[in-house]
């Protein structure tokens, strides 16, 4: 007999409320407070739309190095009998680090039989397997007697969507960008505009995680990498993630339907040294009106 999504939902509960048992104290497990609310609605009417997707973080001790690492969880609404997307992330790791560590968790939740609960398994597999990492990374940052050059990389990605209206969409958007120590912008309105600046895998992690399942009429416009010597705090163009809002063009009737003043935005990216990426979006050369 198939599998249906209404199952798959009331197993998703029934493990993050496990999952709460098992890591009771505060700041261990961060879920939206609406994320298991709208699960129950849908479950009480499956003809319903569904709910959006259980999206959790869990973090965790390694113990013999009390060293904090985070998994970062996104379900899909098949899981257990998809496999769940995860990130195991920790300010020790080293991006190369955290990208074997995070390879060797996919290898092994594929490896589980379909329709396995398998969270806090990942736990324990990150648990086990992130050690030689962290080792790894007390040698590297405690070898002093050689001069290395550690280089950092800046990432940062222009976004464009057709618009940007909802609040929903919107939380989603800044709560992401905090939660991955992203700077950057976002423009709301029609057309609607993300900047985000930050690790790489950040970044990426926050295009996925906004983007899906199926957020239509948004793509990566542009991407730029800055690489250098310290910190790429030193490059960043923003000091944190803005909410930008501009003089508008249009009503707030039932559709929203605004438009941004473009000129203002392009003043806005000349002052933040990206006045060239405005030709980019929109593909026409951006000149500001004499005053």
């Amino acid at each position: 007999m198939a599998v249906t999504v209404k199952e798959c939902l009331e197993l998703q509960l029934l493990e993050v409320e496990m999952l709460l048992s098992m890591f009771p104290k505060k700041g261990e497990i961060n879920l939206d407070e609406n994320a298991v609310p709208s699960v129950q609605r849908y479950l009480r009417n499956p003809d319903g739309p569904l709910p959006p997707q259980l999206e959790y973080s869990i973090a965790f001790d390694v113990e013999e190095e009390k060293v904090k690492v985070e998994l970062q969880v996104l379900l899909p609404h098949m899981y257990p009998h998809v496999v769940p997307q995860l990130f195991a992330r920790s300010n020790t790791l080293h991006r190369q680090q955290q990208l074997q560590l995070n390879t060797g968790l996919t290898s092994y939740i594929s490896s589980l039989d379909s329709g396995e609960l398998c969270i806090y398994g990942a736990v324990q597999w990150v648990k086990e397997n992130s050690l030689p990492y962290l080792e790894d990374g007390k040698i590297s940052s405690g070898s002093t007697s050689k001069a290395v050059v550690v280089k950092e990389t800046l990432h940062r990605m222009w976004i464009y969507s057709h618009h940007i209206y909802r609040q929903e969409l919107r939380k989603k958007i800044f709560d992401c960008a905090k939660k991955l120590n992203l700077t950057g912008f976002c423009l709301t309105g029609k057309p609607g505009v993300i900047c985000v600046e930050g690790l790489r895998e950040n970044c990426e992690e926050f295009w996925r995680v906004i983007r899906y399942p199926n957020w239509k009429h948004i793509s990566c416009k542009h991407v730029e990498n800055v690489e250098m010597e310290g910190s790429i705090n030193d490059v960043r163009l923003f000091s944190a993630f803005e909410d930008l809002q501009f003089q508008v063009h249009g009503d707030y009737g039932l559709r929203n339907d605004y438009h941004m003043d473009l000129g203002q935005f392009l003043e806005f990216l000349k002052q933040h040294q990206s006045g060239h990426i405005f030709q980019i979006l929109f593909g026409v050369e951006g000149k500001l009106s004499d005053k």
